[in-house]
């Protein structure tokens, strides 16, 4: 039924904790669009004041531009859709300037396995942009996702992942693939090459190195034998080299189609430098090889990213499987259920209690109260009559509604999820700190290793002693110390962060997290529970005394008296017994709240649920008998409508339920009004710690799309810096968007309507209790959904990027000393082999301690 609800029109934002005024209410379709989100604005656009300019949906974006605009936290309006082309990509000197939303095609997005840093991206962009037919193409390693603009006359959507596929990418469709979890882990190649590296190993142990300290090996080297020998290590290193290290030298590849080079570059040099001098002396017949630098290289490397890869998907396991939102079907007025695609303009759609609303659209027919806060974020059902707009993807509570589909013929969840995935698409992945180094690094290395061969050529030294030289100077820049020091580093940070009950979705968040400088807060299902819960239960006569208060389970209970013997606790308890056995019948989310509420005090009570006859359902209350009394339920005039005799001692606590955002349900039998419930969403128990925490050295911004009365309770609270209320989803990414101006955004949210800021965010954390769409967005999730896990995210995530700095710290520090000794021919590549082990070695240790 229709409850005491907030109205369907959007308060204004506050911001800095500044009262607001009411708006305009649903946008209508028009030729014009909002300045801020870019949705329509209604018939009558709220326009600005003399300090802006500019035209807006609603209060809510009227309030985010003026105050960031006038504060110069922003550059000119644009629609939220233009930050897929910004140049934020470091390194990236290709031509960016040009907006792939102003190219006329289609757009498609692709999931593609494989990607695992900045150099995938360039190579996936111009490989895609290289084929007749794509337009333009955005990828982003940070959530594995390209977006192609496409000509669907010269190419066919299902013909896209092919284009893009190779090299050890895999693309399929951005949709069908969410949620695929039966990707090959690799352990297959890396169990392969530790078998034929074991049996390499055993040939050196037992007849090459021997030889190499001047002993004698336990064959006689000779002819056949030598032979026989040698190619078998040959054939052994190979297979470890050209399969298991496969993912190494397709990395490398794609860093030099890139022009980037990054550590794949390095490991890949130093396993292929000493592949190919070791492969040249076997068909010398010598018999000093290094094959045994190449399998440590690569089966090292290999086991560190693989113990990576198997920690976050460990972690990845802990959360749960949360419900598909988008709605894929629709039934017509007739009964009849029909592809969401076969849907037109105009046709009417039957919608029933519980179901999703297909598509945006105006009721034609019947009454009910609509659960926004999965789109809008607000935490009440919004009562909608004949007449009101009614977004796809919003929930139908408590009674069936005949819906006209509005012209457009699409669902605001979909337009969500559209620019959730094209907010991915551009959203570059933090270039790794060894990467960034690597550009450098690498040319360095191979300067000096070829400039080192080529000074002791031409001093008179033999082609092999030159070559040679130049090999080690490769060998000991210390590719494995390198390789491991990001990998291992993450994974203990990916396993502390699981422990403590966070999920790391995206490593990026290893980089950004520790400058944070702006939080923002959504409010319902983040500050708040997110579920409608009573929170009081007064009892009243005819009078205005209170004479008993108890606190028996979730609710403050109430009884109010005028001086009638009797009236007691046990009054207030009777009157949420009977108002639950009738909220029970229905399927209302604060009927819900009711009924459980009261089921909880019955079983504490040991009283059976009472039994209801005659049960009627009305726009705003339900009724039924209990106990042969016909109990009323609903908003104050729907009592009145009823025969009810409401007391004006109740018309304070109704007022004060209001202004804080709540919801009253008066309760009445026996011709007048017995009480008051006051239902829901309650801030966290924990929220106060998390935000004194949260603030420290951080700006703390709560962005709603709930109405003003809804957030007057946290203007109040210290550690909040500004509010936004009554912002629409679409607008939300934008906000975060100018909030970047400040320095480093983390969101966090739990919706879908949070979903694109999450994305738009430099570092997304989603609670755990949250939407699908959220969690997809998120770089973190929240399991436990405990509010204070937000500043341990962030605690981690330093940790772990102190941890990084420390192993590349040690790595280059060897190298500044191992490598002018081998430029100087002062090791031989055996010893610089050793000397790289006792490197990684020390890589390890320092990763495997606790943080």
């Amino acid at each position: 039924m229709v409850r005491d609800s907030p109205p369907t029109e959007r308060s204004s934002a506050a911001a800095t904790k500044t009262d607001g005024s009411s708006a305009a209410g649903e946008p209508s379709v028009d030729t014009d669009t909002c300045d801020l989100c870019d949705l329509p604005t209604p018939a009558e656009p709220i326009t600005a004041a003399a300090d802006v300019t500019g035209t807006f949906c609603c209060r809510g974006c009227l309030e985010v531009h003026r105050t960031l605009e006038r504060a110069n936290d922003a550059p000119d309006e644009s629609a939220v859709q233009s930050r897929l082309d910004r140049p934020d990509r470091a390194g990236d000197d290709r031509d960016r300037d040009r907006n792939l939303d102003d190219l006329d095609g289609e757009d498609a997005f692709l999931a593609v396995e494989g990607m695992h840093c900045s150099t995938c991206e360039a190579f996936l962009e111009t490989t895609a942009e290289r084929e007749p037919g794509v337009l333009g193409a955005t990828a982003s390693y940070a959530t594995d996702t390209i977006r192609l603009v496409y000509d669907p006359d010269r190419l066919a959507a299902d013909d896209l992942p092919d284009l893009v596929s190779g090299y050890g990418y895999a693309a399929s469709d951005r949709s069908a693939a969410a949620g695929d979890a039966g990707a090959d882990d690799g352990l297959a190649p890396l169990l392969l090459g530790g078998f034929f590296g074991m049996m390499v190993m055993v040939w050196y142990v037992l007849f090459l190195y021997p030889t190499y300290f001047g002993l004698e090996p336990v064959a006689d080297f000779g002819g056949y034998e030598t032979a026989f020998l040698s190619a078998n290590i040959w054939l052994f290193t190979s297979f470890i080299l050209f399969y298991t290290g496969y993912p190494i030298l397709r990395g490398a590849f794609v860093s030099l189609r890139a022009g980037r080079p990054n550590m794949d570059l390095l490991v890949a040099t130093a396993a292929l430098g000493s592949y190919g001098y070791s492969a040249v002396a076997v068909l010398l017949g010598h018999s000093h090889l290094y094959f045994d630098v190449t399998v440590a290289i690569v089966l090292v490397v290999t086991a560190g990213t693989h113990y990576e890869k198997s920690v976050k998907r460990r972690a990845t396991g802990l959360l749960a499987e949360l419900t598909e939102q988008q709605v894929d079907e629709a039934r017509l007025e007739s009964g009849e259920t029909v592809p969401i695609e076969a849907v037109a303009p105009g046709d009417r759609l039957l919608v029933r209690p519980g179901e999703r609303v297909p598509l945006d659209g105006e009721i034609r027919e019947g009454s009910a109260a609509v659960d926004e806060s999965l789109i809008t974020g607000e935490s009440l059902p919004v009562g909608k009559e004949p007449g009101d707009f009614v977004r796809g993807g919003t929930v139908v509570t408590d009674a069936p509604i005949v819906i006209a589909v509005g012209d457009e013929a699409e669902s605001t969840l979909d337009r969500l999820v559209s620019l959730l995935w094209s907010i991915q698409s551009s959203r570059p992945g933090v270039q790794r700190l060894a990467d960034k180094l690597a550009t450098v690094f690498v040319p360095l290395v191979v300067v000096l290793a070829v400039g080192a061969a080529a000074v002791s050529l031409a001093t008179g030294s033999s082609a092999s002693t030159a070559l040679l030289l130049g090999l080690t100077v490769v060998i000991v820049s210390c590719p494995c110390a390198l390789g491991l020091a990001t990998p291992l580093a993450i994974a203990a940070g990916v396993q502390t962060a699981a422990e403590r009950g966070i999920v790391v979705a995206a490593e990026t968040i290893f980089e950004d997290a520790p400058d944070i400088d702006v939080v923002v807060l959504d409010k319902t299902g983040t500050l708040t529970t997110g579920t409608m819960t009573v929170e009081d239960v007064h009892a009243v006569d005819d009078g205005d005394d209170m004479v008993g208060e108890s606190d028996d389970g979730n609710e403050s209970v109430h009884a109010i008296d005028d001086g009638d013997e009797g009236v007691s606790n046990r009054d207030a308890d009777e009157l949420l017994r009977r108002a639950g056995a009738v909220e029970a019948l229905s399927e209302h989310p604060i009927a819900q709240a009711v009924a459980d509420a009261a089921a909880d005090r019955a079983a504490a009570d040991t009283v059976a649920k009472r039994a209801v006859e005659e049960f009627e359902h009305a726009d705003r209350g339900v009724s039924g008998l209990v106990d042969g009394e016909r109990v009323v339920v609903g908003h104050p005039d729907f009592l009145r409508e009823r025969g009810l005799a409401v007391p004006d001692s109740l018309e304070p606590r109704i007022d004060d339920a209001r202004a804080a955002g709540r919801v009253p349900a008066v309760v009445g039998w026996d011709d007048r009004a017995r009480g008051l419930i006051v239902v829901g969403d309650s801030p966290r128990e924990e929220l106060d710690d998390a935000l004194e925490t949260l603030a420290d050295g951080r700006e703390v911004v709560v962005l709603t799309g709930d109405e003003g009365s809804a957030t007057e309770a946290f203007r109040s609270l210290e550690d909040v810096d500004q509010i936004f209320a009554g912002v629409p989803p679409e607008a939300k990414a934008e906000t975060v968007d100018r909030l970047r101006a400040r320095g480093t955004v983390a969101m966090v949210g739990d919706g879908s309507n949070d979903a694109p800021a999450l994305a738009a965010a430099d570092v997304g954390i989603a609670m755990g209790g949250g939407t699908q769409l959220a969690t997809d967005a998120a770089d973190a999730v929240i399991v436990g959904d405990d509010l204070t896990a937000v500043a341990e995210t962030f605690d981690v995530a330093t940790s772990t990027h102190r941890r990084i700095r420390q192993n590349l710290g040690w790595a280059f520090a060897y190298n500044a000393v191992a490598i002018p000794l081998a430029v100087a021919g002062l090791l031989n590549p055996l010893f610089a082999a050793v000397a790289m082990a006792a490197s990684s070695a020390l890589v390890v240790c320092n990763s495997a301690r606790s943080m």
